[in-house]
């Protein structure tokens, strides 16, 4: 099957009309004069011929005159040229590769231009060096060459790929390292020695992020090249949190209004750092007018396109670049070769017709038969020793590209030798085909033991070294290694920084800092600017009971319910379990009224023991005054279950105890009541009401009262008793422990039945308090159920507005104030005549006018 076969017709008609655009274009940009021929600059016949495309000159002298003179001579491609003739040389001289098979090259000058490319990488297709347009016919004829090596920057190497495709012809960079080459649909035959810049992008963002510098300005070539990369980078850069102020252009042509208006931007900008997808011409551009304004504060990071060049930095003469770090393909000795490429007599031949003006740059001599002449130079001999010259083409800097140059052409050779092992019968003079399917037959070591080999996508394997700029004292620039990145490694390894020092711009010691906030400290979060990048923010204190503890953490993390925040808002504390404990000054306060009510009822019992026979104890049925001082005694008690740890055990005994015990106290109070108003009825004439309220009645009823009591403590214990419980409501920072009531409406009966016989009590005793006694005892009931509903009255608003451990303190106040009023109000005043006025504990002082004498032994117990 044909090319022509292969292709379809509208891409015919595409490269048509890309053969006419690129050859108008090229009658205005060729490296050469008017009329003279299109020829290889460098030709050599072999079995199998290489081509090669390479800028030996780079622009014109004169620009007015492009007819008079010729264009300025490049050493670069004359660099390139011969790290490919070299590796010629070895292959032709081995007896292992390709044995008995010459290689061949014909080498062209692409002279900077795309036209000129394309033109000449059609030359090299199709054999039709003077052809000005190749017909259809020329295009079917088999290859006359087997690959193309070359050509350096990638927009020329993406014009060229796209014109050789349909002849399936290799075309191996160097140098061209656009990330865009890697897609096989468009430059299906593209091939390069040099990673592509989508490792390169990214390695320089994770470079940029491992110094912190989250705040950068771009500075890209406006061309495939820098666009690319810089896209690639950007997208990666978001990605690590990474932001840009600035991001701009430049190209080697642009007008000086709009470099000056990049340089007005760099200098107005608040980033330190500047990151570069530039070729080394644009960046000339830039820093030459950087110069001017002695602008060396910036920190730069490059690509492999400048960092490792030393005619960049002998071109940086203000020092505008010093402490630069950035990526460059390894280092790289491949022996011989430096010798080759210095060994300049060989071009001395008559094919060579460039030998003269080469020579001529090269020794800054003129030979007596140059046109150029004007008698004011030293004369060439011819030759001239290289010992002691010092310009661009003894400067072996870019040995790593050399190097690449080298394993291209390793590469072809070592490609067609596994074909031709597969085809013994095949004859000298042989017509390859390497076709589409390149990569797979090229799997080899060097000589020096680096393997090499292509992806799926035509490129090699993606290693850098990591290059810092570090002058010296005589003011030459010294390329330190100082780390490896390794695209092949996992990503949390891939970059290795050396333990080496770093020098960093303007010879600082110190790592750079440029960032558009300063970090957020733990304890705070970030808050964005708003109108600006993400990169740009303000540091906002975590809200209490949050926290933050890492640095510029987005947000505060609420603590858990049982911790929170300490003062500088960066960790969570436990929070203070308050309680009411014996430990503190408030605790051992009511322990000690608790205890002290209780020692008083203690004195109170044994004082009424001790004259238990006395009218005045005898008085309205001892036994209930005894069983009072012994309820009120566990008034006190009960007080004590409501301090200290709340427990299951202290929750459910507190409230039902509480309950229980002053059910007993008020139901010993009303039966005192009723008896003083039974004993009054009882003296009226025609009455017997005390027959039906005795001393075994008075007992029945006290225990009919608690008993109701005890079965809504027992019912309450049953369905949901009390339980612990950790309140996180009342306060922020602190965990209250209480007792929780389990159920509501068992505690309010609870409450409500002690309040119903509370308002019994202090009815009969105000309905008692005017009878005719001279120690009428209703009037001391009636004066200590009045302090006790008063007491639990205020105790309800009181409990509920108090916080935390006051709560309990309020209830444990109110039952030792409503026991003491119980215990003072009845009790203290028989005490004050049992022991100061003995004379008034008689029954005839005890008795009032209106009861007579028949009736003294009722009223006694």
């Amino acid at each position: 099957m044909t090319s022509t076969q292969r292709w379809p017709e509208q891409g015919w008609a595409l490269l048509q009309l890309l053969l006419v655009v690129s050859f108008s274009q090229a009658e205005d940009s060729v490296c050469r004069r008017r009329g003279d021929p299109e020829n290889p600059q460098l030709f050599k016949d072999g079995d199998i011929m290489l081509g090669g495309i390479f800028s030996f000159h780079s622009s014109w002298k004169n620009r007015q005159d492009t007819y008079m003179h010729k264009p300025f001579l490049n050493f670069r491609g004359f660099q390139y040229t011969q790290a490919m003739l070299f590796a010629i040389e070895e292959i032709n001289n081995s007896t292992d590769l390709l044995p008995g098979i010459s290689l061949g090259y014909k080498i062209y000058d692409a002279c900077v231009s795309i036209p000129r490319g394309v033109r000449v990488a059609l030359a090299l297709a199709t054999g039709n060096e003077m052809v000005s347009m190749p017909s259809e016919a020329s295009c079917t004829r088999p290859a006359q060459v087997q690959a193309i090596m070359g050509e350096t920057s990638s927009s020329p190497c993406m014009a060229i790929a796209t014109v050789i495709g349909p002849f399936h012809i290799p075309l191996i960079s160097h140098f061209a390292t656009c990330a865009c080459l890697s897609d096989k649909t468009k430059y299906p035959s593209f091939l390069r020695t040099i990673p592509s810049d989508y490792y390169q992008s990214r390695a320089l963002a994770q470079l940029v992020r491992h110094f912190g510098w989250t705040w950068v300005g771009a500075i890209r070539t406006n061309d495939d090249y820098g666009n690319n990369g810089m896209a690639t980078f950007t997208e990666t850069a978001q990605q690590l949190g990474i932001c840009l102020e600035y991001s701009v252009s430049v190209f080697r042509t642009d007008p000086p209004s709009k470099i000056q208006q990049i340089i007005n931007i760099i200098k107005a900008s608040t980033s330190k750092v500047i990151v570069t997808f530039v070729s080394p011409t644009d960046l000339y551009v830039i820093i030459n007018k950087l110069a001017q304004y002695n602008l060396t504060r910036y920190q730069w990071v490059g690509t492999e396109a400048w960092i490792f060049d030393s005619q960049t930095a002998a071109m940086d003469w203000n020092h505008i670049l010093d402490g630069a770090i950035g990526l460059s393909i390894p280092k790289a000795h491949v022996s011989g070769m430096r010798e080759f490429m210095l060994d300049v007599k060989p071009l001395n031949s008559p094919s060579n017709e460039m030998f003269t003006e080469f020579w001529e740059r090269l020794f800054n001599c003129k030979f007596k038969q140059s046109k150029s002449s004007t008698g004011n130079e030293s004369e060439c001999t011819g030759d001239e020793d290289l010992t002691g010259v010092q310009n661009s083409f003894t400067d072996l800097s870019l040995m790593p590209i050399f190097y690449n140059v080298y394993k291209g052409v390793y590469a072809v050779a070592h490609a067609l030798h596994n074909i031709l092992s597969c085809n013994k019968t095949c004859n000298k003079k042989v017509q390859l085909s390497l076709g589409l399917n390149f990569e797979k037959y090229v799997v080899f070591n060097t000589k020096e033991g680096d393997e090499v080999y292509f992806n799926e996508y035509g490129d090699p394997p993606a290693k850098y070294e990591i290059i810092n700029w570090q002058p010296t004292e005589d003011g030459i620039v010294d390329f330190v290694t100082v780390g490896l990145y390794d695209a092949s490694l996992p990503a949390d390894k891939q970059l290795n920084l050396q333990n080496k020092s770093l020098i960093w711009a303007q010879n600082s010691q110190q790592v750079p800092v440029s960032v558009c906030s300063e970090k957020c400290l733990p304890g705070t979060r970030k808050v964005l600017q708003k109108g600006k990048p993400i990169c740009c923010y303000d540091c906002l204190r975590c809200p209490e009971g949050e926290i933050s503890n890492i640095t510029d953490s987005i947000t505060c993390v609420r603590c858990d319910p049982e911790f929170w925040s300490n003062e500088r808002r960066d960790a969570c504390v436990k929070k203070e379990a308050e309680f009411l404990s014996y430990a503190e000054i408030m605790g051992a306060l009511l322990t000690a009224a608790a205890l002290f009510g209780t020692f008083m009822t203690a004195v109170v019992a044994f004082i009424f023991f001790r004259y238990r026979q006395t009218p005045i104890v005898r008085a309205n049925n001892s036994e209930l005054s005894f069983l009072l001082l012994f309820s009120l005694t566990l008034c006190f008690l009960c007080s004590l279950t409501f301090i200290g740890r709340p427990s299951e055990w202290s929750c459910m005994l507190r409230h039902t105890a509480f309950g229980i015990t002053f059910v007993l106290c008020i139901s010993c109070v009303l039966g005192k009541t009723i008896v003083v108003l039974m004993a009054f009825r009882a003296t009226l004439p025609g009455s017997n009401m005390m027959k039906w309220f005795g001393p075994a009645q008075q007992k029945l009823t006290v225990l009919g009262f608690t008993l109701i009591q005890v079965i809504i403590c027992i019912l309450w214990l049953s369905i949901s008793p009390p339980f612990p419980f950790k309140n996180f409501q009342k306060f922020k920072d602190k965990i209250i422990l209480e007792c929780a009531l389990g159920s509501s409406v068992s505690f309010w009966a609870v409450i409500g039945y002690i309040g119903l016989l509370a308002m019994l009590c202090f009815i009969l005793a105000f309905l008692a308090r005017k009878l005719p006694d001279n120690f009428n005892e209703a009037k001391f009931i009636t004066f200590s159920m009045l302090i006790f509903c008063a007491v639990w009255i205020t105790f309800i608003p009181a409990y509920v507005s108090s916080p935390g451990k006051f709560s309990v303190a309020v209830e444990i106040f109110a039952i030792l104030a409503s026991s003491f009023g119980l215990l003072v109000c009845i009790f203290i005043p028989k005490c004050y005549i049992i022991l100061l006025k003995p004379e008034k504990n008689t029954k005839k002082n005890m008795m009032g006018k209106g009861f007579p004498s028949s009736r003294e032994d009722r009223e006694a117990g």
